[in-house]
């Protein structure tokens, strides 16, 4: 056999050695490499964090890579790398446990704005997270939602037959929504039922009403009906339903007002029962045809260090003491609807009646992110001004009247009887 010169073998063995040596620097330098620089799938991911401390983001990367290594999913869903970024964005926001600071991702905020815009299809009620279940707030008024019977308060415990535990308002929001003639199945709880049960309702589209106006003659009667309005009596009792407090319903509280000076009576209810709210503004503007000039209605805190902001009344102020004026609420009385009652309460300009509201006290912001995704954050809680905190456990009523399930099916109410009693005192 042939031998190498001594000379050769050595430069083999250098080279050996070399190679070996680049090798193993790159297989050090490779584990050295910042996770996020091996997803060469992404952009901006050099963005700076502007935080107060140094925060640790390499988990992060490295829970990326090793899912893209390793996952393998039951099924054939292919997940894209953007929606990878639009669920940890959702993680993030989700971290706060603010179940009203929420990340929409472009399907979500499609939906989001399609309901803001007040016409959509599908059941029409408000739904909420309520000690960590999914609630509703209310059904609005000539939906299906209030032709199936569902009520304020009822848990949704299923939707079809997907369970809705730990589920968010959007995601049960874009199971529920659908195509009007389709049909949703919910399994509810409703406290006073020993079971859950469920409901069919088929969907249609919403048109989300805001106000109506009724009359009811002198003395209440258990399960009396109302009388249309126009022709009051003298000791008639002017009912203003007010169903949600849009753009639009500032002007249309204005024109029922009007329509109640006109009939001559002095006595007044606002129901506000299943409101589950809307604009801040319109609350203010509402508010302000009972309460002078510079009164507050409702104060902003945006937490310690930061400047409150404090709306007051506009000073319409058009009623004098011969007004008797009683509002109604219930635990589907929410946001704007605490407001509103809330500066009447703490001033006095009425006696609020009926069950404690549903308690959502905080500010939304809506940030856009990208063309088509959002961010909505919650920035601030509300006081009333006695400065009681409204997300703490809602408005207690000055006169506490409760609704029992016989009360509904039999089609009583005990709240609207009693408001009219202290009317008639």
């Amino acid at each position: 056999m042939q031998r190498l010169p001594r000379n050769g073998a050595n430069i083999i063995l250098s080279v050996l050695l070399i190679a070996g040596v680049f090798y193993i620097g790159f297989r050090m330098g490779e584990n050295h490499v910042p996770e996020s620089e091996k997803i060469s799938t992404l952009s901006g991911k050099d963005a700076p964090l502007q935080v107060v401390e140094t925060v640790d983001f390499s988990p992060f990367w490295t829970v990326w890579n090793v899912l893209d290594e390793r996952f393998v999913s039951a099924t054939t869903t292919q997940i894209s790398e953007q929606d990878k970024v639009w669920g940890a964005i959702e993680g993030l926001a989700s971290s706060f446990k603010d179940p009203y600071t929420v990340f929409l991702p472009p399907e979500e905020a499609r939906m989001f704005e399609s309901e803001i815009s007040g016409n959509f299809e599908g059941v029409g009620m408000e739904i909420g997270i309520k000690d960590a279940v999914l609630t509703v707030v209310a059904p609005l008024k000539g939906t299906p939602a209030e032709r199936a019977g569902i009520r304020p308060g009822d848990k949704i415990l299923k939707i079809n037959d997907e369970v809705s535990t730990n589920m968010k308002v959007e995601e049960a929001v874009k199971i529920i929504r659908g195509k009007r003639g389709t049909e949703v199945r919910l399994t509810i709880y409703r406290e006073g039922k020993r079971e859950p049960f469920e409901v069919k309702v088929v969907r249609d589209v919403i048109d989300i009403p805001t106000i109506d106006t009724e009359v009811h003659s002198g003395t209440a009667q258990a399960g009396s009906e109302p009388e249309e309005a126009g022709g009051l009596r003298p000791d008639g009792i002017f009912v203003i339903k007010l169903y949600n407090f849009s753009a639009t319903a500032p002007r249309l509280f204005r024109d029922a007002l009007r329509t109640f000076v006109e009939s001559g009576s002095h006595k007044l209810i606002i129901d506000l029962r299943g409101n589950p709210g809307g604009f801040l503004e319109a609350s203010v503007d509402i508010a302000s045809w009972f309460l002078p000039a510079g009164k507050v209605v409702v104060t902003e805190d945006y937490g310690k260090g930061k400047q409150e902001r404090i709306h007051r009344s506009r000073g319409y102020d058009v009623f004098n003491k011969n007004l008797k004026l009683i509002v109604l609420v219930n635990n589907g009385s929410a946001s704007a609807s605490e407001i509103l009652a809330g500066a009447l309460q703490a001033h006095k300009k009425a006696t609020i009646v009926g069950s404690t509201t549903y308690g959502k006290g905080s500010v939304q912001e809506l940030v856009k992110i990208t063309p088509d995704t959002s961010l909505k954050v919650t920035v601030a809680r509300w006081l009333t001004p006695d400065g009681t905190s409204i997300s703490e456990g809602g408005l207690k009523p000055d006169v506490e009247v409760k609704m029992t399930a016989e009360d509904a099916e039999k089609k009583r109410d005990p709240q609207m009887d009693r408001a009219i009693e202290l009317l008639n005192r």
